[in-house]
């Protein structure tokens, strides 16, 4: 685990790396966009800020998480997992990019050797000029794992699954902040 949470230079296991900052994602693989109204004003954009770059809606949706630093920064590893003891899967990931601006907040990480998926997905806040405040989720991946690959549809479908998850999760978050 150690070696996994530490900031080499181990490559992704996929060539496209960054495509969700550019938004123009790669042919050949799964793509999910995913948008939720979180609220309106400062104070929910800078909650829901934090609970996406600390992991924190990650965390309060039940996932696992295991990161080499608290708050996002571009190198950092982390180690997502999902299930129960010997059913657990671990997804090794590494944080490809970040955004801390006054309107935009938020981070991409991709998949590395072990994960079993390949590819990338950004979390982001937004908020408009009028003050409202959104959570966007974008990604493109295909299988990695046998697992994955036998599981078919069934994968993008979880996915968008969770990422209606983490919308509700960001929501909830910042409105208790």
């Amino acid at each position: 685990m150690t070696r996994l949470l530490s900031t080499g230079r181990d490559s992704v296991n996929y060539p496209d790396r960054g495509a969700t900052r550019r938004r123009d994602l790669p042919a050949g693989y799964h793509h999910l966009h995913h948008r939720a109204r979180i609220g309106h004003g400062q104070a929910v954009f800078e909650a829901a800020g934090t609970a996406v770059t600390t992991f924190g809606a990650h965390r309060a949706s039940g996932m696992l998480v295991r990161a080499a630093h608290g708050a996002v920064r571009p190198g950092s590893r982390v180690v997502v997992g999902i299930g129960l003891g010997p059913l657990r899967i671990s997804a090794p990931c590494e944080v490809i990019w970040t955004a801390y601006e006054p309107a935009r907040t938020g981070f991409a990480y991709g998949t590395l050797a072990g994960h079993p998926e390949r590819g990338e997905e950004s979390f982001m806040v937004f908020r408009d000029p009028d003050g409202t405040v959104w959570f966007e989720v974008t990604a493109f991946s295909r299988p990695a794992a046998w697992y994955t690959r036998l599981a078919g549809p069934v994968i993008p479908f979880l996915q968008r699954c969770y990422a209606r998850r983490l919308g509700r999760t960001v929501r909830k978050l910042a409105a208790a902040a």
